[in-house]
């Protein structure tokens, strides 16, 4: 009955200060975010895209087969997809499939003219009429009224004649370069593309040719004034394509804590529209859509297999709804606790020049191909990545390899550290009040060998709790032995998508008991312990208020953390050893009570 007895007591004493509103930093109720676009359609809508490559689901029977994504995609809050399309003969079959599907599924889509293959210069009145050839379908995205259309790349396109052909009004939201199209007159807004850090020339940055993607976003700005921003965001990118292709190309931009970093910028900015590169864009590393979503083999196989990005979603959910809502932070918007971690498979050290698939003259019309590392690679750091999503402040283990565990106070909401890369197996754990509430280790080691003989600066990522994630088919996996110089690479998944690894169990969390409240703070990221030494008693008796922390939680830190339960995050324990007062006895500094 005790137990009962201060169970029920701290629950009355967060209630009433909850609801009196004298708790500091409690956050608002989230505002629920529609998943349905039709009564909301204007131009003042915050509205989240993916970009979606038609030209690598040629496979794809019927519009069935493109219901996973478009469940999956609005389930993380994505609104319609970009169907980025060249001139396969299988596009319009294509487009009619996805365009069924998003409309059985509550989704919208638009096309966007990919002008490495339409021509701007002799096509205008192509593109008019393919935009008019779905323009009235039901889950064609209209602004105001307005069909929307978007591209990559595509200046020197009469936009005049575009129009005329389209026959109905467009909301044109091209991917224009400012310098290149300096009127913006031709458009209703505006897509940048370049989502990572660069030189300005396409590539990863270079000493004295460093731009971010923020001055990327202020380019457009000033370019578009008040009319709306569509602002990229991307977790990677990474390509290795050898001469076994005609598109040979081969550099990285430095992906490492992007997905997190922009995300936040993304909360900052609160442009008009986002859009997401990419969802199933395999080949430059940087989709964020599963494995298992049906699509044909371009090459890409020798770096995505067993490679699954899915935990970028369960990362881009909170924001997502942050963003639509107009907040600062993600914080009420998380659901339960999460880690999400990821890490290329080597390091960058390891020398695959023996074997790898770039080490032969290809054709380099395009100037993006190099031989062995990918161009760019200096600038992506060894380590592990992580990215905590959790309700309420832990202590947040990882141990990577052979190096030292490390470990380090992640406070509620989403916060982020990098862990240096140590070869052999990834382990994570998260604890609170010196209880393991999740930990797992990573179905995929660090290995210091060359996966299929090839440099891969691809991610894998997982996340806790673990979810099954989705493997390559056949039709995914049907060119990945083309080009290989090793004969140890089987086309198959090796990894277990579908349960925890061996002798590592799901994860399951202690009994119900107070979560303290998020409280807004400063967080330093330096990595602590709060452990007492293994010759001590484990029992707190005494604390005191976490650095950073209100001192208004100091009563209710004496309260808990004298009875020997010492709550992580708005406390922190002084004193280890016999707790300091039973049921039987006045709880000292309990907020609000006399002394005695």
């Amino acid at each position: 009955m005790a137990g009962h007895t201060l169970s029920s007591l701290l629950l009355g004493i967060i209630a009433i200060c909850l609801w009196a509103g004298h708790m500091p930093g409690a956050q608002a109720v989230p505002v629920p975010v529609t998943n349905s676009l039709d009564p909301r359609q204007s131009a003042t809508d915050k509205l989240v895209f993916a970009h979606f490559m038609i030209g690598i689901v040629g496979n794809r029977g019927s519009s069935a087969d493109y219901d996973y994504d478009m469940q999956k995609a609005k389930a993380i809050g994505i609104d319609a997809f970009a169907l980025n399309i060249g001139v396969d003969g299988y596009t319009d079959t294509q487009l009619g499939f996805a365009y069924e599907s998003a409309a059985r599924n509550g989704m919208k889509v638009f096309i966007s003219f990919d002008f490495n293959w339409w021509h701007p210069s002799t096509q205008a009145t192509d593109v008019g009429r393919k935009i008019a050839q779905y323009a009235s379908l039901p889950a064609q995205l209209k602004i105001d009224g307005k069909v929307f259309a978007s591209s990559f790349i595509g200046d020197g396109l009469d936009v005049a004649q575009m129009k005329a052909a389209a026959g109905v009004d467009v909301f044109r939201a091209p991917n224009f370069n400012p310098s290149q199209t300096p009127n913006n007159g031709v458009v209703d807004s505006a897509f940048n593309w370049m989502a990572w850090p660069n030189n300005g020339a396409n590539k990863a940055p270079q000493p004295g040719h460093s731009f971010s993607v923020a001055d990327g976003d202020n380019a457009y700005k000033a370019w578009l004034g008040s009319k709306p921003y569509m602002a990229p965001i991307s977790p990677w990118f990474s390509t290795h394509f050898g001469p076994e292709v005609s598109y040979s190309k081969n550099w990285v931009f430095p992906g490492d804590l992007l997905w997190y970093s922009r995300w936040n910028e993304i909360l900052t900015l609160g442009p008009r529209y986002v859009e997401i590169i990419s969802w199933n864009d395999y080949g430059e590393s940087h989709y964020i859509g599963p494995l298992d979503s049906k699509h044909t083999d371009d090459g890409n196989s020798k770096w995505v297999n067993d490679m699954p990005h899915e935990g970028w979603m369960e990362l881009a959910k909170p924001f997502i709804a942050a963003y639509k809502a107009g907040a600062s932070k993600p914080d009420a918007y998380i659901s339960q606790d999460q880690i999400i971690y990821w890490y290329r498979p080597t390091l960058k050290s390891l020398n695959c020049d023996a074997t790898d698939t770039t080490m032969q003259d290809a054709n380099n019309s395009s100037g993006n191909y190099f031989k062995g590392r990918p161009n760019g690679y200096e600038t992506m750091e060894d380590a592990v990545f992580v990215v905590s999503l959790l309700k309420t402040a832990g202590q947040i283990k990882v141990t990577s390899g052979g190096n030292s565990a490390v470990t380090y106070r992640a406070p509620a909401g989403a916060y982020a550290q990098k862990i240096p890369m140590g070869v052999g197996k990834q382990r994570f754990e998260l604890v609170r009040n010196g209880q393991s509430v999740l930990s797992g280790t990573s179905p995929r080691d660090i290995s210091n060998t060359c996966p299929c003989g090839i440099y891969n600066f691809n991610a894998f990522v997982g996340q806790l709790p673990f979810k099954p994630f989705g493997s390559l088919d056949s039709q995914g996996l049907a060119s990945l032995t083309v080009g290989l110089h090793v004969s140890t690479c089987q086309p198959t998944p090796t990894l277990i998508g579908t349960a925890p690894p061996p002798n590592d169990p799901q994860p399951t969390y202690p009994p119900a008991m107070w979560e303290p409240p998020s409280i807004p703070r400063t967080i330093s990221t330096q990595p602590i312990t709060t452990a007492p030494p293994p010759s001590t008693p484990t029992s707190c008796n005494r604390d005191t208020v976490a650095d950073e922390e209100s001192p208004n939680l100091t009563g209710l830190c004496n309260f808990l953390c004298f009875k020997g339960w010492c709550p992580p995050g708005p406390c922190k324990c002084n004193s280890f050893g016999t707790p300091g007062w039973s049921d039987s006895n006045e709880a000292p500094g309990l907020p609000g009570s006399r002394s005695r």
